[in-house]
């Protein structure tokens, strides 16, 4: 019998029967929240068989310790804590420490990290090279993969990755560095000088100074708009194991870089079905345009025969309302007043939610507002433009991240990430001289 998970325990035993006859015993296994596992590990070799499960929807693909979700009943907790409370009372620096190192930091392990982080902010110049090498038109997340790829070539000479310290010194050059790289990135499209990250501000603090501030000109981190910021990052960190944060972990099964792995998950979380879907419900808000076009749209999303889709609605895991939703939508309502600005998309966002919320169809199959609903409203609110939403999205998920990629390199259990296939193409054949091979499409080319 394989070994237990990392901090699983072993509740049963199922049977599974294959119509060849061979039958496989297999452990299940409990942990301390959630539904159990049955360990399908020892099936190809008892049956010859694999298990088929397309985008993993039903397959546990590790033992984690950081982050829970019970997605009928909307609950997130990280290392235990609600993210109700971390968004309410806890900050970056309370919950980068949480993820990385499983406990809330006391005070002095708190100012310790505060310091390990603004000392890492700085990245080498000739890494800022770079950036004169990319287009003024390419789009941030683009060079985002790069640059957080190239960190590797930086650190290659300084990183062990099997060694603790090492590892951690990885985590906090990432989590620190990503902001500056960030703010470079958006430097670059819009053709301004780069501004030097500043010791004095917090980490989202700094992020803002950098993305805004120009040379010559004094420019003062607003604290609302610092705190909102905080709390989507807070919200933003960690999400279990999406697309992201799975390409990390598959990517660190190779015993790759950190920095390579950590450019592989920028990569997963660029597409619009993942980290890109803020910017997708903006977009579909300007499509929609007004509030009496609601139930047009509507109404084009329940039709599947029409391509268009409700951004921002339903989630994998999730089939109630999504707990970061609440609190961003409460912010959106905030920000908005404190900064007394207006945003035609917030009233159109909060008319479309009420709808929604009230078709059967929508209700039925739990299709709720998740995070991405309200998180480029605020994203706006701030001033940030909005190919850089989902480049801020790579920022917070980074502390996630590198947690991941810690304690899956730390676990004994580890192997490297191979999964498997149904094989539905040509059967064996042989080779044919090029004389003798049947036409190409039923006819022979005229090229």
């Amino acid at each position: 019998m394989a070994a237990a998970p990392r901090g699983g325990r072993v509740v049963g035993t199922a049977r599974l029967t294959l119509p060849n006859g061979k039958t496989a015993e297999l452990p299940v296994y409990g942990g301390v929240s959630g539904p159990d596992v049955v360990d399908v590990r020892g099936v190809y070799s008892a049956t010859g068989c694999f298990c088929y499960d397309p985008g993993f929807k039903a397959t546990c693909s590790c033992a984690s310790a950081i982050t829970y979700i019970d997605g009928p009943r909307g609950v997130l907790l990280h290392r235990g804590y609600a993210i109700e409370e971390l968004a309410a009372d806890g900050d970056f620096d309370d919950v980068s420490y949480l993820l990385l190192f499983g406990d809330l930091p006391d005070r002095k392990a708190k100012a310790l990290h505060s310091a390990r982080l603004v000392a890492e902010r700085r990245v080498h110049e000739r890494l800022i090279h770079f950036y004169s090498g990319f287009l003024s038109n390419a789009h941030p997340m683009a060079i985002m993969v790069g640059v957080v790829g190239a960190l590797s070539a930086f650190y290659h000479d300084k990183l062990d990755v099997f060694d603790a310290g090492d590892q951690v010194a990885a985590a906090y050059r990432v989590i620190a560095k990503l902001p500056t790289l960030a703010a470079m990135a958006y430097k670059t499209a819009v053709g301004e000088p780069f501004v030097y990250p500043r010791d004095a501000l917090s980490h989202c603090g700094n992020l803002l100074h950098m993305l805004f501030a120009k040379p010559g000109a004094e420019y003062v981190v607003d604290p609302l708009a610092e705190r909102a910021l905080e709390v989507w990052m807070i919200l933003h960190m960690d999400h279990e194991q999406n697309a992201s944060t799975s390409t990390v972990r598959i990517a660190g099964s190779s015993e790759a870089n950190p920095y390579a792995a950590i450019a592989s998950g920028i990569t997963a979380l660029w597409g619009p079905a993942h980290g890109g879907a803020n910017e997708a419900v903006i977009r579909m808000l300007e499509e929609i345009g007004s509030v009496d076009q609601i139930p047009a749209a509507v109404a084009r999303a329940k039709d599947k025969s029409d391509s268009f889709r409700l951004m921002g609605f339903g989630h994998r895991v999730y089939k109630s309302y999504d707990p970061r939703a609440r609190i961003l939508k409460s912010y959106c309502h905030e920000l908005l007043g404190k900064l007394q600005r207006e945003d035609p998309l917030m009233e159109l966002a909060l008319e479309l939610e009420k709808v929604a919320l009230e078709d059967e169809y929508f209700v039925s199959r739990g299709l709720y507002p998740n995070t991405d609903f309200y998180s480029g409203i605020i994203l706006r609110a701030l001033g940030i433009p909005r190919d850089m939403y989902t480049v801020l999205f790579a920022v917070a998920r980074t502390v996630g991240w590198i947690s991941q990629w810690r304690e899956m390199i730390s676990d004994s259990t580890r192997v490297i990430g191979r999964p498997r296939q149904l094989y539905v193409g040509p059967a064996p054949r042989s080779f044919a001289a090029v004389d003798d091979r049947a036409a190409v499409g039923g006819r022979r080319s005229k090229l």
